[in-house]
């Protein structure tokens, strides 16, 4: 019988899925995160053979070691894969695979939720009414800004970048214009999108910029002081990507100094910690990385890994096996 170790309670559906097939699953008894020696130590003699890890378990040799050679895979419980060490991977001969497509919708919906309340001023209005100030409806009183028919930027055009894409021109009569390393003429044709193939030539332009590239060496703070400077004093910044992205300590100065009008994150660069000052600020809204917690898109997510530890452990290719490029 296979032994499948769960690093974290996860939904109900990729648990049964496992169970159905005969597996013995052990979930950690620590409904947090693991440190690594924690999760090194859980594994260490348990002759596992799968193990389900989720985007804040940090992955490296020293785990891979511990984990033992019987393991064949580890199943990221995440679109992303920036937790683990590809190359340690890769000469240790271990599948790793993702949870790709699933989130999609819930994460580019969850963009524009950010979207509207950041320009509406939802949160502020939300806080300023139950600290009791509001005394009626006065025709200036928190006036912020329309999403409809302003220009969107969309910074990579993945899954979840092409999504809000779409719902920026078809919900919203909104232009599009985006950066990525490769251009899609069929997208541009689909949605009247305009390639930007520098990434400050797409700040100049944008009303709203949304992050949607995955954190690589080459992304990391893509988003700094410079490139912040050269936004529309009136625009907004949206990251659901990831927080390293974006440089927080100079996105704190670019809101206090009104370099900018607004943002709105639901990724930080050193979770759970936030940069000092970010919570402070009205002019920005934190959410703590929900984008894809929605109970249909986390069972979705749970269902997808757990395929991919079945398909492992069946001699077949995970349908969703990542390669180190």
């Amino acid at each position: 019988m296979a032994k499948i170790f769960v690093t974290r309670l996860i939904p109900e559906a990729g648990i049964n899925a496992l169970k159905e097939k005969g597996y013995e699953v052990v979930v950690s008894a620590h409904d947090r995160v693991l440190t690594k020696e924690e999760l090194t130590a859980a594994l260490r003699g348990q002759n596992y053979d799968a193990v389900l890890c989720l985007l804040t378990d940090k992955i490296d040799g020293e785990v891979f070691d511990g984990a033992g050679k019987q393991v064949k895979i580890f199943a990221n419980y995440a679109v992303g894969f920036d937790n683990i060490d590809l190359k340690a991977a890769e000469e240790r001969g271990m599948m790793i695979t993702n949870t790709p497509g699933v989130l999609t919708n819930t994460v580019a919906e969850h963009t524009f939720a950010l979207m509207l309340a950041i320009a509406h001023r939802i949160a502020e209005a939300d806080r300023f009414t139950r600290a009791g100030k509001y005394e009626g409806w006065a025709p200036m009183l928190l006036l912020g800004n329309d999403v409809s028919g302003k220009t969107i930027g969309v910074v990579g055009l993945g899954r979840i970048g092409s999504r809000v894409a779409h719902h920026a021109v078809k919900g919203f009569g909104a232009k599009v214009i985006y950066h990525d390393i490769k251009r899609n003429e069929d997208f541009e044709k689909e949605f009247k999108a305009v390639y930007k193939e520098k990434l400050e030539d797409l700040l100049k332009e944008a009303d709203f910029i949304s992050i949607h590239v995955p954190l690589l060496d080459a992304t990391r703070h893509l988003i700094n002081a410079e490139r912040l400077k050269l936004m529309k004093s009136s625009a907004y910044l949206i990251n659901t990507s990831r927080g390293p992205i974006v440089d927080e300590v100079a996105l704190v100065e670019a809101l206090k100094n009104k370099t900018i009008r607004g943002a709105a994150i639901d990724v930080f660069e050193n979770e759970p910690r936030l940069a000092s000052g970010l919570a402070g600020l009205e002019n920005v809204i934190l959410t703590p990385h929900i984008a894809s917690a929605t109970e249909e898109t986390r069972s979705a997510m749970a269902e997808l890994a757990a395929q991919n530890i079945i398909a492992a452990l069946e001699g077949k290719a995970p349908p969703n096996l990542v390669k180190k490029k």
